[in-house]
């Protein structure tokens, strides 16, 4: 169970970290927000109440120093700087090495390092002025007693708690929570029981119990939320204010919460007296038999009379509105409805098969139906925004242009854009490089942008849009651009390309995916080595991805990924040549026209088809896979459009529309060109799934081969 429950802290920190992170990244830009610096202390606050209710003492100790450094920042003693901006980004990253727990002698040298800063940093806290007495053991019992930082006004707040059943599960324990609302001040707790359920009913991993408090204390009402902020998606919480008073006022005495609901014309005095009457016989008993003092009677009478006010209001409970599910469930749950469309082909195959049999074919066109919507569906559940993403690119912008001496504004748009979550986590390190080589190759330093008429903080934009069933996602700059000139002489002397070779600009710029290939004038710690491109477009291209270079000298570079929205299950064409099947993605299919003998001889044996009165190259797949048979008398040709523009592939046949469940080769096929998966279809046979991209480069280079 704890195992369990340190799992769900891991990720729900992970989630606090991120926030973190942007939080402080926009204090360094906005440093008298207020909001921003109330978000960065409930954060270290969730953290570390997390970190110690799952027993992570360790962090929970690590956090609470910076969590009274920012209680300072709060209280205008200690300001925002850069110092303390480092060094709390410093500590996030000391957090995440706890939460991996990987070189734990390491990584505790490294916390003692930033607790000894702190210490630093405290020093130059301003005076906090004269601080309010304690009170002398002669100051009458009845005062109210509220533990405060400074002299101020006292606040009294009605408390409604009522977690939801399945907390407990989460690893929330709500006691701990009211112990922490007891530290906030004068409190009185009482717990609504009337939810248990029967023993028959009673499920005992969930809660039934609700909370009112009555709270009276120095802090606002912030510090209340911030303690139940780790579950406020897990319950139902109310704070009223009941009343204010003045810390300084002499002879203060606590109002009994009748006399609180009077003023508030809650109830009548005369309801408040009869109420009080009647319950006090109840209490002469218990103060006879010697149970309770007659004082603390009184104080219970009135908090009695308070719950029941609140108890009788009509009192609704919302679901929440999400769920954490893990990963594995839900990929699992792709795979079963993969299997699911496969078997749905097949029973669509045997109705199609039978016409004697109507009823069938009914019931295989509505299971068709169902299927495609739980398709549909599952298939959201994995979507995320992409801006999960590049909102963790503002901190290395930020490390990157102060190491290179450079300035960088970061900007985004279309971060509500969503994509497949598998597509998401493998996207990070082509980013990374690509936003390095952006800011080291790209941007220029100030002096030098100032030299050329330009501001001298550079831009970087990352965007992403949805196109069809892909996303395409831009990385642009507004630097020096690319020097096609410096490129060409660097990739003939590696000896990728010969000197006299006539490529156009677009073919230059792809050289710099070349591996090897670098322009960097040195070796650097960011770049130089001529690592990292080409693993970019390895790493897109396994993704069934394409990425493409737009550049001008002197305006900036504009780096374009084009991915699909999922890599589970595609929409494709399915279409035969001889005994072979084979699947083009729908997305990139324009249409399908026949190709008889009479056109072939008409472009006198060359590849190419007149469409629409426009040459369109076409590819044969009976000899681009070695298909043996007879060639029918009137071929298909597939059109579709690919980065570089129209390409037909020709098939024998043309099936039709096809759910395709993406099933990944083998080691031994994994690396065929062209071919980018495979899928089963109803009658049980493998179909290939086509990478047109891939057939459409490889049939150049064997075009610019044989001239």
């Amino acid at each position: 169970m704890k195992d369990t429950l340190r799992e769900v802290f891991k990720v729900e920190a992970g989630e606090r970290l991120a926030e973190l992170e942007t939080c402080l990244l926009d204090l360094e830009k906005t440093p008298d927000d207020k909001n921003t610096v109330e978000q960065v202390f409930r954060a270290l606050h969730t953290i570390k109440g997390s970190g110690a209710m799952v027993g992570w003492d360790e962090i929970a100790r690590f956090t609470h120093e910076l969590e009274n450094l920012f209680e300072l920042v709060r209280q205008n003693k200690v300001h925002i700087s850069k110092d303390l901006i480092d060094l709390t980004l410093a500590a996030g990253d000391v957090i995440r090495c706890m939460l991996e727990e990987a070189e734990p002698e390491k990584v505790g040298q490294q916390a003692e390092e930033i607790v000894g800063k702190l210490s630093g940093l405290y020093s130059q806290s301003e005076p906090a002025g004269e601080q309010s007495t304690e009170p002398s053991p002669e100051a009458d019992s009845d005062r109210v007693e509220v533990p405060c930082s400074m002299p101020g006004e006292y606040t009294t707040y009605r408390i409604f708690f009522r977690p939801y059943p399945e907390v407990l599960g989460r690893g929330t324990n709500p006691i701990l929570l009211l112990n922490e609302l007891r530290g906030l001040g004068e409190c009185m707790v009482v717990a609504k029981l009337d939810a248990i359920p029967t023993l028959e009913e009673i499920k005992a991993e969930d809660c039934y119990t609700s909370w009112d408090a009555i709270l009276t204390t120095c802090e606002e009402i912030n510090a209340i939320r911030d303690i139940f902020i780790f579950v406020e998606d897990e319950c139902e919480l109310k704070i009223e204010v009941v009343d204010t008073y003045s810390a300084m006022d002499e002879g203060l005495q606590p109002k009994k919460l009748g006399e609180l609901l009077v003023e508030r014309g809650d109830v009548a005095p005369e309801q408040v007296e009869e109420v009080l009457g009647r319950r006090k016989r109840i209490g002469e008993m218990l103060v006879d038999a010697g149970l309770v003092s007659p004082d603390k009677v009184e104080v219970a009478v009135a908090e009695q009379q308070h719950i029941r006010k609140i108890l009788q209001k009509e009192l609704t409970s919302t679901s929440a509105s999400t769920i954490r599910v893990p990963a594995a469930k839900l990929d699992s749950l792709v795979d079963l409805v993969g299997e699911l469309v496969t078997v749905q082909a097949s029973l669509n195959q045997l109705a199609m098969s039978d016409k004697k049999v109507l009823e069938l074919r009914s019931i295989a066109e509505h299971v068709s139906r169902l299927t495609a919507e739980l398709r549909d569906n599952t298939m959201s559940l994995r979507m995320l925004p992409i801006g999960t993403i590049f909102n963790k690119f503002n901190r290395l912008v930020r490390d990157l242009s102060a190491e290179l001496g450079k300035e960088v504004k970061i900007t985004a748009d279309g971060t509500e854009t969503e994509l497949d979550k598998t597509v998401i986590e493998h996207l990070n390190d082509p980013l990374v490089h690509l936003i390095r080589n952006s800011i080291d190759h790209g941007i220029e330093p100030p002096d030098v942008r100032k030299a050329a008429g330009k501001s001298s903080e550079g831009k970087l934009h990352l965007s992403a849009a949805h196109s069809g069933a892909h996303v395409l996602i831009r990385i642009t700059d507004d630097g020096a651009g690319m020097d096609t000139k410096a490129i060409r002489a660097k990739a003939e002397a590696a000896g990728l390309i010969a000197s006299d070779a006539e490529l156009s600009e677009k073919e230059i710029f792809a050289l710099i995916f070349a591996s090897g290939l670098s322009t960097a004038r040195k070796v650097t710690s960011v770049s130089g080595r001529g690592v990292g491109m080409d693993v970019v477009k390895r790493s897109i291209e396994a993704l069934r991805g394409s990425i493409e270079v737009e550049s001008e000298r002197g305006v900036g570079t504009t780096i374009t990924l084009k991915l699909p929205l999922t890599l589970a299950i595609i929409d494709g064409l399915l279409v035969r040549v001889g005994n072979a099947s084979f699947v083009l993605p729908l997305t990139v299919v324009e249409e399908c026209v026949e190709l008889s003998a009479e056109d072939v001889a008409r472009a006198h044996s060359r590849q190419v088809a007149f469409i629409r009165g426009k040459i369109v190259p076409y590819i044969r797949l009976r000899d681009r896979f070695s298909i043996n048979g007879t060639v029918p008398p009137i071929e298909q040709v597939v059109v579709t459009e690919t980065i570089g523009g129209k390409v037909g592939f020709v098939v024998d046949k043309v099936i039709g529309e096809h759910q395709t469940v993406i099933k990944n080769l083998g080691k031994i096929y994994r690396n065929v060109e062209g071919i980018s998966g495979a899928t089963i279809l109803g009658d049980g046979t493998v179909a290939l799934i086509l990478d047109v991209s891939k057939l459409t480069e490889a049939a150049e280079r064997l075009e610019v081969d044989q001239r």
